[in-house]
């Protein structure tokens, strides 16, 4: 039996190591891919850390893949696929099909989402087996380097702003200029938004300029983010992409009358908004979730109309472990992203 390496966790919080893994063909209704290049993302360490119900160790993380499908199970090739298709699998990795969100088609909130590396073994390794539904065909012009990212980072940015209620011309504003900020800000430039970067330190306005931003607001400035968005006619949208709460907070006063708060940084810290800032301001507050694997595709798509790539870091995977340190400590420029080569 042929085998392919894996990078793994034996324990929650345990360090990342290299492991072999036997090569297992695909079930019904599923392929086996060799991956080519798998993002690491800050969401990981819910994994990593067992963060989450039902986490089994050995643990493989890894939900930004990107290869080409070697083995097709009973069933796939009826779905439209083939041995060589190149293939992206993200968050959204697949859905039960029989819950009531999927049921009504709301794919992405099925009760029993299947995540890479929490329902099945992740994308840092060689192969994945996934099912039929996760997969989003990449295009030509995508190297695997930065298919990888958009179906996590990519597709979770592109899809709150054009799920948001902005329209074109109006002012949208993108809290953080990380991992997914940075992607969040050339979205919503070449979406036709009048954009705002909000990040910390002046020196960051030059970069999102750069990016596409039409303004830039330094948030440990003098002016209050709130008072600094007025200024500029107040936000349709703020896409929180920081993980800080006191950070998000901080733009709700800066929304416009029936502004739209998006939130998709993770924190653990309850937001400090009253009631009174919501009724003053008919202000909307949800969550954003990702997207399903038509939402990839659309998200690749759009990428490569308008020429926006992730900025990323390149390593080996037998590194893993050093590039999902560089993640934890908030020094990736911008996504760290795995190769197999």
């Amino acid at each position: 039996m042929s085998t392919y390496r894996v990078v793994q966790v034996a324990e929650a919080n345990g360090p990342l190591e290299l492991a072999e893994r036997e090569v297992a063909q695909p079930g019904s209704g599923q392929v086996r891919i060799a991956v080519e290049a798998c993002g690491v993302c800050h969401s990981d360490a819910l994994f990593v850390g067992a963060g989450l119900p039902g986490i089994s160790f050995p643990e493989v993380p890894g939900h930004e893949i990107a290869g080409r499908i070697e083995e097709l199970g009973d069933g796939a090739r009826d779905r439209g696929w083939q041995v060589g298709d190149r293939v992206a699998v993200g968050w959204f990795g697949g859905s039960c099909g029989h819950c009531r969100s999927c049921r009504e088609g709301d794919f992405i909130a099925c009760r029993n989402l299947k995540v890479p590396g929490w329902a099945y073994d992740g994308g840092f390794a060689e192969k994945v087996i996934a099912p039929v539904d996760a997969l989003a065909r990449i295009p030509d012009e995508l190297a695997p380097a930065d298919a990888g990212p958009m179906a996590c980072a990519g597709v979770t940015v592109f899809n709150a702003l054009r799920r948001s209620s902005a329209q074109p011309g109006q002012l949208v504003a993108v809290l953080g200029l990380g991992g997914l900020g940075h992607l969040g800000v050339q979205y919503a430039a070449a979406m036709g938004f009048e954009t705002v970067a909000i990040a910390r330190g002046p020196e960051k306005a030059g970069f999102a300029k750069q990016l596409g931003a039409h303004h830039y607001i330094d948030s440990t400035s003098a002016t209050p983010v709130g008072e600094a968005l007025q200024s500029l006619g107040g936000a349709e949208v703020v896409l929180a992409t920081a993980g800080n709460s006191q950070a998000i907070t901080a733009t709700v006063n800066g929304l416009a009358p029936r502004g739209e708060l998006v939130v998709i940084g993770a924190d653990t810290e309850p937001l400090a908004i009253s009631p009174a800032q919501l009724i003053a301001g008919v202000a909307v507050v949800r969550g954003h979730a990702s997207g399903t694997s038509q939402d990839v595709e659309d998200t690749m798509a759009f990428s490569v109309l308008h020429n926006i790539r992730p900025m990323t870091e390149i390593v080996p995977l037998d590194r893993a472990a050093e590039a999902y340190q560089k993640m934890l400590a908030g020094k990736a420029r911008f996504r760290m992203v795995l190769t197999m080569d």
